[in-house]
């Protein structure tokens, strides 16, 4: 079940945000919280309620690199070695 954040009237006017800005921003700050190593992508697209390739899509216009480590490759090489 996806994880949904309900914000009380006064915690939304504290945000200083317009509440039609609010869920693209908060969606941001996940980005922000993955670049900085906070959030593994998968937890932080998970918060944000995005699919995969959409929170890539948000990363890249964010101009936030994806973090790619060794044991990621090493699984997509033998992937790529497995294909016909």
């Amino acid at each position: 079940m996806p994880l949904q954040l309900e914000f009380s009237d006064e915690i939304q006017d504290a945000l200083r945000i317009p509440p039609d800005e609010q869920e693209g921003r908060l969606r941001r700050e996940l980005a922000r919280l993955y670049e900085k190593g906070l959030l593994s992508l998968g937890k932080a697209r998970q918060l944000a309620g995005m699919e995969k390739w959409n929170f890539l899509l948000l990363l890249a216009q964010e101009g936030i690199s994806r973090q790619y480590d060794k044991k990621e490759l090493v699984r997509d090489l033998s992937i790529l070695n497995h294909l016909p």
